[in-house]
C-alpha cells in the first residue's frame, strides 16, 4: 500500500488537506501530458507529409504520362520546367519552385541564362540544382552551336540567331563575340573577344582583324549583347562597326553583319542597312 505524502505545518507533519491533495493530483496530471503530446504531433505531421507526398507523386506521374503521350507542346512552360526539376529535386513539390523561377526570370530562356548565384536566390534552388540548370543550358548551347558547323552560316541564319540569343541574351554584362568563317562561309571559330560592363565593351579593330588573319578567316560576323534588353544600336556601335569594316576590307576580310542581341529581340545591321 502506497502512503500519501504528508505536509508539514509548523514543524509537525500532518495529512494533506483535500484542497492540497487536489492540487497535487492536478500537478501530476498536467506534468504527465507533454510526454504524450509530441507523439501525437509526430503522427499528425507524418500523416500530412504522407498526404502531400502522395499528392505530388501522383501529379508527377500524370505530368510524365502527358509528356510521353502528347509531347512537350501539351505542357505549359512552368510544367516542362517542373518536369525537369523532378529529377533534380526528388523529394519536394517542384511546381511552386518552377513558377517562382519563371516569375523571377521571366521565361525559360531567362531561367537557363541566369547566373548561378541569382538562381540560388530562389527558394528551393541550392548550389547543386543551380549548377545542374547551368549544365543543361550549356548542353543546349552546344547543341545549337553544332548545327552552325554543319552547313554554311548564311544558309542557316535562324540558327545563328537562336545560338547567339541562347548564349548572350541574358548575360548581365556586355560581351563582344565574333564568328569567324572560311571561304565557304562555314564556321571556323566562335570566340568572345571582350567582356565589359552593363553598357560598354572595349573593342579593338586591329585585334579583330589580326585574329581573323590568324585563323585564315575570309569573313566574320560581329555579335554583342545589350544587357538592358533593348537591342537598338548606339552611335558608338555604328562607328565601331564601320571602323572594323574599313580595317578588314583591304585584307580581303568581309564583315557579313553585326548582330545586337537583347532580351527583347535582336537587330541586324545589314537588316537596318547600316552595312
Amino acid at each position: 500500500m502506497v502512503k500519501r505524502p504528508e505536509t508539514q505545518h509548523g514543524g509537525a507533519f500532518s495529512e494533506p488537506s483535500s484542497v492540497e491533495q487536489e492540487e497535487q493530483d492536478e500537478r501530476h496530471f498536467f506534468a504527465e501530458q507533454p510526454a504524450e503530446k509530441p507523439h501525437a504531433q509526430q503522427r499528425a505531421t507524418a500523416a500530412l507529409q504522407a498526404a502531400a507526398g502522395s499528392h505530388y507523386h501522383g501529379h508527377r506521374d500524370r505530368l510524365r504520362n502527358r509528356f510521353r503521350e502528347r509531347g512537350a507542346d501539351s505542357l505549359a512552360d512552368y510544367e516542362i520546367l517542373e518536369l525537369m526539376l523532378f529529377r533534380l529535386i526528388p523529394r519536394r513539390d517542384t511546381k511552386p519552385i518552377a513558377k517562382a523561377l519563371l516569375d523571377r526570370f521571366g521565361s525559360l530562356a531567362g531561367v537557363f541564362g541566369a547566373p548561378a548565384e541569382l538562381l540560388q536566390e530562389v527558394s528551393g534552388i541550392g548550389e547543386a540544382v543551380a549548377t545542374d540548370l547551368k549544365l543543361i543550358s550549356a548542353l543546349a548551347q552546344r547543341s545549337l552551336k553544332s548545327t552552325l558547323k554543319e552547313r554554311p552560316i548564311l544558309a542557316s541564319w535562324s540558327s545563328v540567331i537562336d545560338y547567339c540569343t541562347a548564349a548572350m541574351a541574358h548575360e548581365t554584362r556586355e560581351q563582344f563575340r565574333i564568328l569567324f568563317l572560311d571561304k565557304r562561309n562555314k564556321l571556323i571559330a566562335d570566340e568572345i573577344q571582350g567582356i565589359g560592363t552593363v553598357d560598354h565593351t572595349p573593342v579593338y579593330p586591329r585585334e579583330v582583324v589580326k585574329r581573323a588573319l590568324d585563323l585564315s578567316a575570309t569573313a566574320i560576323i560581329l555579335v554583342h549583347n545589350h544587357p538592358s534588353g533593348d537591342p537598338t544600336p548606339s552611335r558608338a556601335d555604328i562607328d565601331m562597326t564601320q571602323t572594323i569594316i574599313n580595317s578588314a576590307k583591304p585584307l580581303g576580310i568581309t564583315v557579313h553583319d553585326h548582330i545586337i542581341i537583347g532580351k527583347d529581340g535582336h537587330v541586324s545591321f545589314r537588316g537596318l542597312r547600316l552595312i
